[in-house]
C-alpha cells in the first residue's frame, strides 16, 4: 500500500516540475546568451528650433541568423544615416536596415560580416510564456555593454492597447530593469531563448521603475518580413484631424517628414525633411518638410495604411517603379522611385 501511495504522489508531482526541466541557472544562461547580444550605435540628424542638428543613438540588439541578421528596436535605427554594431569581442561592423516597422518598434539589420566571437541566438515562443515567469535582459544601459537584469513577466498587452503610437505590436510588461541603451536588446526566458525585443519603459523619474515593455518575439517575427524599408528611412509625424487642418492637407491626413536617411530610397527620390520646429498646443511639430499624401494611390491616413504601403512595396520586384504624391510648399507634386 505504501509503494502504491508513493507512485501516486510521484505521478502528481511530475507534471508540476516538467515545464522547468530545461531551465538553467542565471549564470549559465548569461554565459551562453551574452555572445548573441550586440551593441547598436547609430548617427543621424534631427531638427529643433535652431535648425538641423546631428546626434548619436545607442541601443542593443540580438543576432538571429548566421548570415548576419540582427533584430533591434526601430526607434534606435530608423531614419539614421549610419549604423554600426559591436559584438562581444569588441569588433565593430557596419549594418544596414533590411526591414523596419515603427508601428511595432522593431527593425531588422544586416551586418556586413559576422565576427568570430558572435553567436546566433536561439528563438523561443512568446506565446508559450505566462505571467509570473522569470525572464532576463542583456543589453547596454547607458552604454554599459553586456549588463544583466532579471525580473518577471508582469502583464501581456494585446496590440493597440498600451501604446497607441505603436498599434501593431503585442507587448510583455516586465519588472526586469530597463534603461536608456537597453532598447532593441533581447528578453530571454530561463532556457536562454529570445522571447522579446526591448522597446521602452514608463517612468516618472526617467530611470527604471519596474514598468518595462518588450515586443513579443512572435509578433516581431510576423511584422518583420523582408520588405522595402522605405518607411524605415523616414522620421516624422502622422497628421490627422486638427493638425492636418493647420497644415491645409487636402486629403485630410498625411505623413509630415522630419528627417530622411542619407542614401536611402526616399533620399534618392528627393523627399525633403523639415528645417525647423514650431510648438502647437504644447507639442513640438516639424515644419518645412514634405507631407506624404499617398504611395501608389494608397492614401496615408493611418498607421494601418502605412502598413499596407509597406506590404505593397514588399511585393514589387527590384527595380520596379512606384510613385508618391507629396504636399510641398502648398502644392501637390509627384515623385517617383524604384524598389531596391
Amino acid at each position: 500500500m505504501k509503494k502504491l501511495l508513493a507512485l501516486i504522489l510521484a505521478a502528481a508531482v511530475l507534471p508540476a516540475v516538467a515545464p522547468t526541466a530545461h531551465a538553467q541557472n542565471l549564470d549559465d544562461v548569461f554565459r551562453k546568451a551574452s555572445p548573441t547580444v550586440v551593441v547598436v550605435r547609430a548617427k543621424g540628424r534631427d531638427v529643433n528650433a535652431s535648425g538641423i542638428v546631428r546626434f548619436t543613438e545607442t541601443g542593443s540588439g540580438v543576432l538571429i541568423s548566421s548570415n548576419g541578421r540582427v533584430m533591434t528596436a526601430a526607434h534606435v535605427v530608423n531614419g539614421m544615416d549610419e549604423i554600426t554594431v559591436e559584438g562581444i569581442g569588441g569588433e565593430v561592423v557596419r549594418a544596414t536596415i533590411v526591414s523596419a516597422n515603427a508601428a511595432a518598434d522593431v527593425s531588422l539589420l544586416h551586418l556586413e560580416r559576422v565576427t568570430k566571437a558572435m553567436r546566433v541566438a536561439r528563438m523561443g515562443s512568446s506565446d508559450a510564456m505566462q505571467i509570473g515567469q522569470q525572464v532576463m535582459v542583456i543589453g547596454a544601459p547607458y552604454g554599459l555593454s553586456y549588463s544583466l537584469s532579471v525580473g518577471w513577466i508582469s502583464a501581456r498587452w494585446a496590440p493597440n492597447t498600451i501604446f497607441r503610437d505603436m498599434p501593431l505590436a503585442e507587448f510583455f510588461q516586465t519588472t526586469a530593469t530597463i534603461n536608456t541603451g537597453n532598447s532593441g536588446g533581447p528578453l530571454f526566458n530561463m532556457a536562454g531563448e529570445v522571447i522579446g525585443i526591448v522597446s521602452q519603459n514608463i517612468s516618472q523619474s526617467g530611470g527604471s521603475e519596474g514598468l518595462g515593455f518588450v515586443v513579443t518575439i512572435d509578433s516581431a517575427k510576423r511584422l518583420l518580413v523582408s520588405r522595402q524599408v522605405f518607411w524605415g528611412a523616414l522620421q516624422g509625424l502622422l497628421l490627422t484631424d486638427r493638425l492636418a487642418s493647420v497644415f491645409n492637407v487636402p486629403s485630410g491626413a498625411g505623413f509630415l517628414v522630419k528627417t530622411v536617411a542619407k542614401d536611402s530610397t526616399a533620399w534618392k527620390m528627393g523627399v525633403q525633411g523639415a528645417d525647423g520646429i514650431i510648438t502647437i498646443a504644447g507639442k513640438e511639430v516639424p515644419v518645412g518638410g514634405d507631407i506624404i499624401l499617398s504611395v501608389d494611390d494608397i492614401p496615408v491616413v493611418s498607421e494601418e495604411n502605412i502598413e499596407k504601403i509597406r506590404n505593397r512595396l514588399a511585393g514589387v520586384p527590384p527595380g520596379a517603379a512606384f510613385k508618391m504624391n507629396v504636399l510641398r510648399a502648398g502644392k501637390v507634386i509627384e515623385l517617383t522611385g524604384t524598389s531596391d
